[in-house]
């Protein structure tokens, strides 16, 4: 039989490690009686860890949630997991330095060698370019996420790729993070339309205290942003079919030159957008002759007529 002391270590691990246990499983796997089991609960409840038990059938024991943060106990891959993403978590959260390394110092004081050795192997040998992504502050991706959460419009003062200010009041869905940014899909209330806003960009926010209906999105939120990224509003679009799946494709047109999407059984789609018809008719060329317009949003006779102008230079080069 385990000691006490022991013995309290692993009937909190147990706990920490599933929502609900029953008195018996717990008895068994601890290898004590109901009676040993109810003094060890009352001793853990004596050290701070609010534990609920219910009686009868169906009841047993569950770590509930106190008002003061208790010690957690960590199994080996969670302490590395744990100490890894602190290290990183830095690059896309601002103002998380301080408190990261303030936990980072916990760690290490109770991390074995061997593990301890592990967690730091990937920051060791890992180095951070200047200038790289900008980070999102921490307070305002927790005000962004609980306006997600509970439905709460927002007012943004805003900066666009083009620094350009502006104030939006929004109904904000989800935010979705890239690894090294993190952006807001929203409902823009006065452009009637769903936008993908970048958090680093957000100079302001501002509570209006006002609820609003859940409005349905139309599609995949992660699939939506991943095309906002890639490829952001242009006022040029053609719709082109190409030959072959979209991996096929992908091996050939750049990922910065358009949309690809699955089509038939022989075809995928492509997407493509630029800010003048010009520069639309050099991606075309770029993708190759091999494709069929499937919607060209009215510009057909503009493509042509820089395609002739285009013609006519090198004719006369």
């Amino acid at each position: 039989m385990l000691s006490t002391s022991n013995r309290l270590l692993r009937l909190l691990s147990l706990l920490q490690s599933r929502r609900h246990w029953t008195g018996a499983e717990l008895s068994q796997r601890l290898d004590i009686d109901r009676r040993t089991l109810r003094r060890d609960v009352e001793r853990l409840r004596e050290l701070g860890y609010p534990i609920d038990a219910s009686p009868g059938l169906g009841g047993g024991y569950r770590l509930g949630s106190g008002s003061a943060m208790p010690p957690v106990l960590l199994e080996d891959d969670e302490a590395v997991a744990v100490a890894v993403a602190l290290r990183t978590a830095a690059a896309s959260v601002g103002r998380m330095e301080d408190t990261s390394l303030r936990l980072l110092s916990k760690l290490d004081q109770w991390l074995p060698a061997r593990l301890r050795k592990r967690a730091s192997a990937l920051y060791s040998v890992t180095l951070s370019l200047a200038g790289g992504a900008p980070t999102s502050d921490v307070d305002a991706l927790l005000r962004i996420a609980a306006a997600c959460r509970d439905g709460f419009r927002l007012r943004m003062q805003y900066r666009d790729r083009s620094q350009r200010a502006s104030e939006r009041l929004i109904e904000p869905l989800r935010l979705v993070h890239t690894g090294s940014r993190w952006y807001l899909v929203a409902w823009d209330l006065k452009r009637e339309d769903w936008r993908t806003f970048r958090v680093d960009r957000v100079q302001a926010l501002h509570d209006t205290g006002t609820q609003f209906p859940p409005r349905a999105f139309p599609g995949d939120v992660a699939d939506y942003v991943a095309k906002s990224i890639t490829q952001p509003f242009t006022r040029y679009q053609v719709r082109l079919r190409l030959p072959g799946s979209v991996a096929e494709q992908a091996a050939r047109v750049p990922p910065w030159c358009g949309i690809l999407e699955a089509g038939d059984d022989r075809h995928c789609l492509l997407e493509l957008g630029a800010e003048s018809v010009d520069a639309l008719l050099a991606l075309m060329a770029l993708i190759g002759p091999d494709f069929e317009i499937v919607d060209d949003r009215g510009l057909l006779p503009e493509l042509r007529a820089a395609s002739s102008r285009l013609g006519d230079a090198l004719a006369a080069a």
